[in-house]
């Protein structure tokens, strides 16, 4: 209420008008004593007038006359001082609403009020509020479900586009200088000054407003030109930035093309996948990131320009120059090429993961369909050894070009390749010396690679004195989850040629989810129901080698119940599949190789990470499980569904929304020695509008305190609203019935930024402050329309989302 003041009145004096009084007259004098009488005398003069007498007493005072009339205003008189003031009065009552004044301009809402001092602690403070019920009225959190073509984000950080697709990564714009690659996906981030303290990792080291960041470039989206068709979709952009550029000359709109044209296109369709290697600056006063293009930006691609050696893999042929033909050194390959997710490692390589390199030279396990039915006649069938196909296909994306220098063999792809990054492209792994250039890791197979993590301690760093333990995920329906054991173990100091050195020997082993429900892939078997922390399931960790003397899990189903694992691999008709001769033969198809022994079949297993600091104060390794909505190659048992009853015997899965699992070793302190792990859901996504719903998780994010967030790619088309980026509150103080917990947000997805569009969210990644993340915006208007982010052309691009607080 507001208080109110009186004014004194000035105080007028009024004169009064003066009554006017009566006068009454006096009374004659007394009469003296009476005289004799005289002689009548004749009448004498009359005599002198006496004197008046003496005046008589007033008499008694006579009644007041009438009164007089007014007299005439007096003048006023000086104003008086004011008086002193008096107490407020009362409230009055409430007045009537009046009616509506015209709508104003949309404000902007005033960033909520924080003590927060990055990113992810300003998300986790709003949480920590939702809990409690505290949470300000009128505050968006989380992000409401929406889809737009825009990004859209929390009050209180701002979001600006670092690099678009075709943008120049230098001040020069001619055609060979770098240029940012299309459908980014991966990012890893190196502080400036991470590595000033010997031993460091790059996590949580370095500066936070300065550094380097390596991002990967999966594909190019839409179709590319052939002699009888048009490009389309991201194809037809870059062809009209070819013709722009005067690479190509032709109509690039025409559905007819010389197959000379065609060959130059796809010589820079190579150019467009691989990786990037950029400088980005924080500008002090707005917060904005940008490209420094002063630095020595690098591009690594598809073509033989890039070159890395495949280690502890034997290969099928040699790799050879793309434009002489001319063969390579031993065990070199050209380019890396679908690349999806991937990891840092702890010694400050990158890791960049091979996933869908089938759609380039063509598929090496050719022998199954899109919906896992074996397929005969394609170099696996039982009754003799595997021999797959290795040439490139003529139909392939880059097999087709009719120059059979620009083609490659199939088994040189398909690896999780480490990069070294800043070091020329073409340095592999020790050309000039060891430990310096690139490396794809052969001794962990071929798959579709999504991502890899490293069993490291609190500090990111390796552990000590015990071998260095790696997990990587084959992102496919009825794909598996890998652990590699180097052989030797890390001692703290060791170089990084020492480190690498390490990993080329050692055991390769798959995740054998014991029972899990073969229908659904999500579910236990025993319970029907997910399998949670208080009641997980158990896994095993079977070798996956011609020598392992594991029991194949399909053992008994297949009448054998002693059967090991070397013996099955080995055997040329053990699950209606060829046999496996060499390791080299099991790396080289791993996909295959499982199947044949009967490791369990999962829904997808995309992103995947070691969480030293993880909020239940043990380290846990994080899945995430996209979704799978067809049938599978085996069965319960994992014994193979014969080709010609798969269609009728094989269960759908019905996983449309995906899944978070958590994995526990079964002594997290000793990865390496664990031969069994448990696991149990943590998250399951659902369909709707709500601000809880989301579906189809894909890369993952841990934070400096083992927060775990995630990314989504196809919640658009299930939902339908934007694809997005979530917090996932895991913290056990927000259970329910934990005490000041009023709304439970244990096991909740906050949405914290959109996509536009059609887009996926992928690729996060912290600054070490955490007050910023980068992430990747792939493939807007893939799809759907979209016009970001300038307007005109849909372009994958990174953006910097960053903590701004007051």
């Amino acid at each position: 209420m507001k208080k109110q003041s009186l004014r004194s009145a000035f105080l007028l004096v009024l004169a009064g008008g003066l009554a006017a009084l009566g006068s009454g007259c006096g009374e004659e004098g007394a009469q003296g004593a009476p005289g004799q009488d005289g002689v009548r005398g004749q009448d004498g003069a009359d005599g002198v007038q006496g004197e008046d007498g003496a005046p008589g007493k007033d008499g008694a005072p006579g009644k007041d006359g009438a009164p007089g009339k007014d007299g005439a205003p007096g003048k006023d008189g000086a104003p008086g001082k004011d008086g002193a003031p008096g107490q407020d009065g009362a409230d009055g009552a409430p007045g009537q609403d009046g009616q509506p004044g015209p709508k104003g301009d949309p404000g902007e809402d005033a960033p909520p009020r924080t003590s927060a001092a990055s990113l992810a602690d300003y998300v986790k403070e709003r949480v920590e509020l939702f809990a409690a019920g505290a949470l300000p009225a009128g505050e968006q959190f989380p992000l409401h479900a929406a889809a737009t073509d825009t990004i859209r984000a929390l009050a209180g950080v701002r979001s600006d586009v670092l690099v678009s697709w075709l943008d120049p990564l230098t001040f020069s714009t001619a055609p060979d200088a770098p240029r940012f690659g299309a459908n980014n996906d991966y990012i890893a981030f190196f502080g400036q000054g991470w590595d000033a303290t010997a031993g460091n990792a790059p996590q949580w080291n370095g500066s936070g407003t300065a550094g380097w960041l390596w991002v990967n470039h999966e594909y190019v989206s839409g179709k590319s030109p052939t002699v009888s068709s048009a490009p389309t979709g991201q194809h037809l952009l870059l062809a009209r930035h070819l013709r722009e550029l005067g690479v190509l000359t032709n109509d690039v709109a025409s559905s007819v093309w010389s197959q000379e044209d065609v060959d130059t296109y796809i010589r820079w369709e190579k150019k467009q996948v691989g990786g990037s290697w950029l400088r980005a600056v924080q500008d002090p006063s707005t917060g904005a990131w940008s490209v420094d293009r002063s630095a020595a930006a690098v591009r690594y691609d598809a073509t033989s320009a890039t070159r890395t050696r495949v280690a502890g893999q034997a290969l099928l042929g040699p790799g050879k120059d793309d434009a002489t033909g001319e063969a390579l050194p031993g065990g070199v390959v050209a380019g890396i090429m679908g690349d999806c997710a991937g990891g840092l490692t702890p010694w400050g390589t990158v890791i960049s993961a091979e996933e869908n390199v089938q759609d380039y030279f063509g598929d090496l396990e050719a022998s199954w369909s899109g919906d896992q039915k074996f397929l005969t006649g394609r170099g696996f069938d039982p009754g003799a050894n595997v021999s797959p196909v290795v040439e490139a296909s003529a139909t392939a994306e880059f097999g087709r070009i009719a120059d059979q220098n620009g083609r490659q063999l199939r088994d040189h792809y398909g690896y999780l390749a480490e990069i070294d990054p800043g070091q020329p492209a073409g340095e592999f792994e020790g050309a000039t010396e060891p430990g310096v250039g690139h490396m794809k890791f052969g001794f962990m197979g071929r798959a579709r690679w999504e991502a890899a993590t490293f069993a490291v301690d609190g500090d990111w760093k390796l552990l000590p004195d015990q071998p260095i333990v790696i997990y990587g995920s084959d992102d496919r329906r009825g794909g598996r989850i890998y652990k590699y054991v180097t052989a030797g173990k890390y001692t703290a100091g060791m170089a990084r040629a020492e480190i690498r050195a390490l990993l080329e020997a050692g055991k390769l082993y798959a995740a054998h989810f014991e029972g899990l429900d073969n229908a659904t892939g999500d579910t236990l078997l025993a319970t029907g129901a997910a399998p949670t922390e208080a009641a997980p399931g158990v896994g095993r960790w079977i070798e996956l080698s011609v020598s392992s003397a594991a029991v194949a899990p399909n053992a008994a189903a297949l009448g054998a119940a002693a059967t090991t694992v070397g013996e099955a691999l080995r055997d040329v008709s053990w699950n209606g599949i060829g046999g496996f001769a060499t390791d080299d033969d099991v790396r080289r198809a791993l996909f295959t190789a499982s199947n044949k022994v009967g490791i369990m079949e999962l829904n997808r297993p995309e992103d995947i990470e070691w969480n030293p600091r993880d909020p239940s104060g043990a380290p846990r390794i994080y899945v995430t499980f996209t979704n799978h909505t067809r049938p599978t190659a085996l069965d319960q048992r994992g014994v193979l569904f014969a080709p010609e009853v798969h269609a009728t015997a094989s269960p759908k899965r019905a996983d449309e929304v995906g899944s978070i699992f958590a994995m526990e070793e079964e002594d997290p302190a000793a990865p390496g020695a664990s031969a069994t792990f448990r696991f149990f859901e943590v998250w399951h996504g659902s369909k709707g509008q709500g601000d809880f719903d989301a579906a189809c998780p894909d890369n993952l994010l841990l934070d400096r305190e083992g927060g775990v967030w995630f990314g989504t790619d196809g919640n658009f088309g299930t939902n339908p609203h934007a694809d997005a980026f979530y917090y996932l509150d895991l913290d056990p103080a927000h259970r329910e019935g934990a005490p000041g917990v009023v709304a439970p947000s244990f096991g909740k997805a906050f949405r914290v930024v959109a996509m536009p569009s059609d887009a996926e969210a992928t690729g996060p990644q912290f600054t070490p402050d955490m007050g910023t993340i980068f992430m990747s915006v792939q493939h807007p208007g893939e799809d759907a329309y979209s016009a970001w982010p300038g307007g005109n052309d849909a372009l994958s691009s990174v953006i910097a989302v960053s903590f701004l607080p007051e």
